[in-house]
């Protein structure tokens, strides 16, 4: 392969990093830090191949702003998802995988065969990428949802939830997510109103459990969000009974929404397969329609999103990818 020239960042946090990529190139290069990502450094790397991750904010994914997880195995008393996700990135420094934080992809291109990579500052090239870029919080698109973002509007317990001490405050979804950030927030909140739009909670049974024995949290089903209202800062939200139609208004200071997910594919272009919401389509061995490009964890089009299925997916990426490129090299 071409020695490529990987530019540094200027961001101090990453020097150690930075130096590590320095005029390198690779064999398999993982997009996204995550747990699905991390896995598959760590099995790619013990496989002696050349890998580095690019992850384009800081490792973690979404489990990094969780507060407690409690049902990934071997943590009988549950871990916080900062921690788990630290020791997911420490193992896979161990075995050699170089980690380059705030290091976007843009594009996805190929050159015979080789696959290139465009970053927000350089181009790299591999034999084979893992794309496990994960997914992020859905807007509502609602009057008041942008304009109230950092004023009341949030899509982080763990990171706002403390600055709402004493309050009333909204969480809008009672799946998994919402009902685990809100499991969070009452160890800080006077009171939350969980907004859920189905006629029923989605979340794990023991969750429910937990919460609708907590005096300090009502439960609205079958209500759909339809503004977030204040002057500076929110005051309130209006909401409609989708039953009977219905519309009130309910005071809170803080509004946290958990409405689902989208994957982070617009890189990908036309590059491979995507299902209807645009999420990457894979094979039982996480290929892509696209030789040398597989795909693990949340970004893939599958029915359940968990961090342990995304490490399923992880291992079996990069496995894949080993077996991709010892074809290449034969």
């Amino acid at each position: 392969m071409m020695d490529l020239k990987i530019g540094l960042t200027d961001r101090p946090e990453n020097s150690e990093d930075r130096e590590s990529v320095k005029g390198k190139s690779y064999d398999v290069i993982i997009v996204g830090g995550g747990p699905a990502g991390l896995t598959s450094a760590i099995y790619a790397a013990r496989e002696n191949l050349n890998t580095i991750l690019l992850e384009k904010a800081l490792c973690g994914g979404l489990p990094a702003t969780t507060d407690i997880i409690e049902n990934y195995p071997g943590f009988p008393e549950g871990i916080k998802g900062m921690e788990l996700v630290h020791k997911f990135k420490e193992q896979a420094k161990k075995f050699g995988v170089d980690i380059a934080e705030y290091r976007e992809v843009k594009q996805i291109g190929s050159e015979g065969n080789k696959i290139l990579i465009e970053t927000s500052e350089n181009t790299y090239q591999t034999l084979a990428v893992i794309v496990s870029s994960g997914s992020i919080p859905k807007k509502l698109n609602i009057p008041g949802e942008k304009e109230f973002i950092g004023k009341g509007v949030s899509y982080c317990a763990i990171c706002d939830g403390p600055l709402y001490k004493d309050m009333d405050i909204a969480v809008i979804g009672c799946g998994n997510s919402g009902l685990q950030e809100g499991e969070f927030l009452l160890n800080h909140v006077k009171n939350i109103t969980f907004i859920e739009y189905l006629p029923y909670m989605t979340g794990a049974r023991i969750l429910q459990n937990k919460l609708q024995k907590n005096k300090k949290a009502e439960f609205l089903l079958n209500n759909e969000l339809i503004a977030v209202n204040g002057r500076d800062f929110v005051e309130s939200v209006t909401i409609k009974d989708r039953k009977s139609g219905e519309e009130k208004q309910i005071a809170v200071s803080g509004v946290f929404i958990y409405a689902g997910f989208l994957p982070n594919t617009g890189f990908l272009e036309n590059n491979v397969k995507l299902d209807h919401a645009g999420y990457i389509i894979t094979d039982e061995d996480m290929k892509t329609s696209v030789p040398g490009i597989f795909s693990a964890g949340d970004v893939r089009s599958k029915n359940i999103r968990q961090i342990d299925t995304a490490c399923a997916d992880g291992t079996i990426a990069a496995i894949s990818a080993r077996n991709y490129i010892s074809e290449l090299k034969s």
